[in-house]
């Protein structure tokens, strides 16, 4: 496996191949002293796993009287069946919402719900660093400047000790993103959006039924952002909703998902405002309806192992799994750990990913500090950034990367694990811990055949 994959790339990988292995008992696996351990693979040894693992995404043959009912109808589009509005209404209870707008993908309910909150040209938005690129250019498209505040290395989502630090007259919004499934701590976050009367938005697209303090994710903003891409817990190949509790924030959503059409109370300044052309396929919406027993009960499976597998982690020197909000619950989209080389001899970050993919454990880096990579330089250097921000406002703002130390570090040292691989038995779990175990204790060896 490359050093560096995209988070897609890495999830398909992951993903190939179905369980094989017999179920070998129900304790986790003793750890092994470095007398007892096994070679390594990388030295020769023989793999830990050596089964497959499940496969992603899953289809059921009973799901397709449903589908090619709606194909051979040719009513596909939003405005000529019921089956998106019948998702909308499940997938809100399901929530706990007041109301749900079903979007193309996730990226566009995010253009939708920063449009409806007025996030305009030259505004700013408060979010986190450590997220897939496509929040940073939502905030992008609508000409507006994506603030980092820092990532917390304990849980690897936004700090909120550092949001009020980048507040600006310019600020709009605070966008927190419940990353690889896990929570954001909302509660001090909405504590200085409501201070500074600022929008909260919540980019939950990898967080379907994770919860804080008994509410679900994308409840707990203004408005919540959903994915449903071909990688995710609820999959449909593209697809996206918007959730919220007010109807006036819907209807607003509603009117410029569907090419500015009014809707409901909001009747924009006549039969149509500004808008794009975001909506669901009538399709979409019913793949996705007949799945939500299966998310329900897998979103159960991978708890259930998620803790399985961060009760062995925490005895391995080095390995530390990411810290949740109190009370909260996570749905692992990835499970992340936090690696430190300097209880492995030494032996780098991509060294440790390369070492446990032999022993048949798939897992990747994670994303990397993206703001570095070329994409806010070619916006801040573009005509009509420089037109909407002054020359020492876009240089200071890219200076400002300079301080997400936080960031840095959980970019360096975080390893993540698909969520299929919390789909497997217990035994299969145990074998993530047995594999790792075997890595530290033969550390010293594997760091100097690196060399």
């Amino acid at each position: 496996m490359k050093e560096h994959l995209t988070r897609r790339r890495f999830i398909h990988q992951t993903a190939a191949g179905s369980a094989a292995l017999t179920l070998l008992g129900t304790g986790m696996a003793p750890m092994a002293t470095a007398a007892e351990a096994s070679k390594p693979a990388l030295l020769g040894g023989a793999p830990v796993h050596q089964g497959g693992w499940p496969g992603w995404p899953v289809w059921r043959e009973t799901w397709e009287p449903a589908v090619l009912e709606v194909l051979r109808s040719g009513r596909w589009f939003r405005g000529s069946g019921e089956h998106v509005a019948e998702f909308e209404l499940a997938y809100a209870q399901l929530l706990g919402a007041r109301r749900c707008l079903a979007t193309a993908s996730g990226t566009t309910a995010l253009l939708v719900a920063l449009q409806v909150m007025d996030v305009d040209a030259g505004d700013e938005v408060i979010v986190s660093p450590f997220t897939f690129i496509a929040t940073y250019n939502a905030i992008l498209n609508q000409r507006a400047l994506p603030v980092f505040a820092d990532t917390d290395p304990a849980t690897l989502t936004i700090d909120p000790a550092t949001i009020e630090s980048r507040i600006t007259e310019r600020t709009r919004a605070i966008l927190p993103v419940h990353i690889y499934g896990m929570p954001c701590d909302m509660d001090p976050i909405n504590a200085i959006a409501k201070k500074h009367g600022f929008a909260v938005i919540e980019d939950a697209c990898q967080a379907w039924l994770a919860e804080y303090k008994g509410r679900k994710c994308g409840t707990l903003g203004d408005l919540g952002c959903f994915s449903f891409q071909n990688s995710k817990h609820l999959p449909s190949g593209e697809g996206g909703a918007v959730t919220g509790n007010s109807d006036d924030l819907v209807d607003r959503c509603q009117a410029f998902h569907n090419c500015g059409r009014a809707f409901g109370n909001f009747k924009g300044s006549g039969s149509f405002t500004r808008g794009s052309n975001f909506r669901m396929q009538q399709f979409q919406a019913v793949i996705l309806l007949q799945q939500f027993e299966k998310l329900t009960r897998e979103t159960a499976v991978r708890r259930e192992n998620a803790e399985l597998l961060g009760a062995g982690l925490r005895q391995i020197p080095g390995i530390q799994p990411a810290r949740l909000p109190e009370n909260s619950r996570a749905v692992w989209h990835l499970y992340p750990l936090r690696y430190d080389a300097s209880q492995f001899h030494g032996l780098t970050r991509d060294q440790f990913v390369r070492a446990l993919n032999a022993e048949g454990i798939p897992c990747g880096g994670g994303y990397t500090e993206q703001y570095n990579d070329g994409l806010l330089d070619e916006a801040i250097h573009s005509r009509g950034f420089k037109r909407l921000f002054s020359e020492a406002r876009l240089k200071a703002y890219r200076e400002s990367f300079r301080e997400l130390k936080g960031n840095r570090q959980v970019c360096a040292n975080t390893v993540g694990m698909s969520q299929n691989l919390l789909l497997a038995g217990r035994a299969e779990v145990n074998h993530i811990v047995e594999a790792i175990g075997k890595i530290q204790a033969h550390s010293e060896a594997l760091a100097k055949a690196a060399r």
